[in-house]
């Protein structure tokens, strides 16, 4: 069988998704869960960018053997020169280098003229090709580009070296069956195509992302550029979980070989969700948490019957196994550490500790801790790591006028110790508003939710904020079995994210 190739761009384009930058830890984190994951290429960043971008690109490449590590790079030597140092320790590196193709991306964003273009896209990838063996181009807004003028350039860059060709729908803007037309007629009437690979990067905004990128691959493509739960610019990238799952269970349409062990999928799924305060969708598919629920008596009655009558996937197809060992405040350290493993998370000797240690609080608040508990318990604890703010202490006083919601919190920086006490028109607010009077800060919370991460009334309580901080958004999460101490500690995660930014060397392009 012929091999289709998983690029993920979760740490690159999925980042670009407002709220979702990660640090360089959390990102190397990602990193380690996809390569366990099996995927072929991981894009890295954008080198040129910001020194923390080149930085990010480097850890990885250094890091990780058993795939190839792609740096983007426009067509210009600068960004390429960037690319190639940033992927020197790569075992298997890539440069992908791109110039958009569109008319109105020519005229209006390049202001130049289509042979203009053409030069510029010959020369980068030749200048790449010297630097890196391995060179990816790509056609940006290719679905909305003069097919003629789109042929021409795909054959010019692979006579010049590239060995991957990616033709985007930048903007979500095509159909499938339009999309796959593009796809066979480039196939067609390119004379050199043999000596690339086609490959595909569909983003969501019309929701058609994954249906697209699935009819590239029927069409001749036989590369997926993807993100974990379809993060990425606004409405987001094609879904990797969704694509290769559809491939698996569809067989019958798509009989192609992937390197992906999806038995990680749920496990990657959520540890991205986490690091990024992106939550989950109940209706997701393929990794939310209605996937394999069934309340229809009529389902019910057939799933218990033969499974295969309302499902056509399994919950270990995923990685989303029974386990029969029940975790609880008498639970030794052993079963839960070999637990936390098993679920596909690496821990240091000093993050375990700390993630043991908060498990055995929660365990004395809840009679069972499930495995969606120990993934927000990690997140937590490791998302307090290298921060610029602790919380020591929260009250907060509520309930019906006359009333007045209050809030006191202390906060631990640099050693020292700082108590603020607010009102507001709720706790949320008042605990917020006390918050920022200790940092000092000027905030909107732009977003909010809560829930609960499993079932029954002493589940463990998730919150997720995104808080507008000088012009950008910064996402945070916190989980507690208090739901107003979640809260808090979401929002105080989202003002240390924006404190790690501020601080980082650099400045983003």
């Amino acid at each position: 069988m012929e091999r289709i190739f998983i690029f993920d761009t979760t740490l690159r384009d999925g980042e670009q998704a407002p709220g979702a930058s990660m640090t360089l830890d959390q990102k190397l984190a990602v990193a380690r869960q996809l390569e366990i994951l099996g995927v072929d290429i991981i894009e890295a960043g954008f080198p040129v960018s910001s020194p923390y971008q080149f930085e990010t690109v480097q850890a990885v490449a250094a890091e990780i053997r058993n795939a190839t590590i792609a740096a983007l790079a426009r067509a210009v030597r600068s960004d390429i020169d960037k690319a190639a140092e940033s992927i020197r320790k790569a075992c298997s590196g890539r440069i992908h280098t791109f110039i958009a193709t569109s008319p109105i991306h020519m005229e209006y964003k390049l202001k130049k003229t289509p042979d203009e273009v053409l030069a510029m896209a010959v020369e980068a990838v030749r200048y790449a090709r010297n630097l890196c063996g391995e060179v990816e181009f790509s056609a940006e807004d290719g679905t909305r580009s003069d097919i003629d003028f789109l042929c021409r350039i795909t054959e010019k860059v692979i006579e010049a070296g590239a060995r991957i060709v990616n033709i985007p729908d930048t903007v979500g803007y095509s159909t499938p069956e339009e999309y796959g037309a593009l796809i066979a007629a480039i196939r067609n009437r390119v004379p050199n195509i043999d000596k690339a690979v086609l490959s595909v990067h569909n983003h969501n905004d019309l929701g058609m992302g994954v249906a697209t990128s699935l009819a590239g691959i029927q069409n001749g493509a036989r590369q997926i550029e993807c993100t974990v739960n379809g993060i990425g610019e606004r409405a987001g990238n094609a879904a990797m979980e969704e694509i290769v799952m559809a491939m698996k269970v569809r067989k019958d349409l798509f009989p192609f070989e992937m390197k992906i062990d999806t038995r990680q999928i749920y496990k990657t799924s959520r540890l991205v969700a986490n690091t990024i305060a992106y939550p989950l969708p109940k209706n997701k598919a393929v990794v939310g948490e209605n996937t394999f629920l069934h309340e229809s008596g009529i389902h019910q009655d057939g799933v218990l019957k033969h499974k295969q009558t309302y499902e056509i996937m399994r919950p270990e197809d995923v990685g989303r196994e029974v386990n029969n060992i029940v975790l609880g405040r008498h639970s030794g350290r052993n079963a839960i550490l070999t637990r936390i493993q098993e679920l596909g998370i690496a821990l240091s000797p000093e993050e375990t500790e700390l993630v043991y240690n908060r498990f055995l609080k929660v365990a004395d608040k809840k009679k069972e801790v499930y495995d969606e508990d120990l993934f927000s318990i990690v997140n937590d604890e490791l998302g307090r790591q290298n921060s610029f703010y602790t919380m020591d202490y929260f009250n907060i006083i509520s309930g019906n006028a006359p009333l007045i919601p209050t809030a006191t919190v202390e906060l631990k920086y640099n050693g020292e110790s700082y108590r603020e006490a607010a009102v507001g028109d709720g706790p949320v607010a008042a605990v917020i508003r006390a918050i920022d009077r200790i940092t000092g800060l000027k905030t909107r919370l732009t977003e909010f939710n809560l829930q609960a991460v499993t079932p029954n009334k002493n589940a463990l309580g998730e919150a997720g904020v995104s808080v507008l901080i000088d012009g950008k958004n910064y996402s945070g999460r916190g989980s507690s079995t208090d739901i107003l101490e979640a809260t808090a500690k979401a929002y105080l995660n989202a003002v240390n994210n924006y404190c790690i930014h501020k601080n980082r060397p650099e400045a983003e392009c």
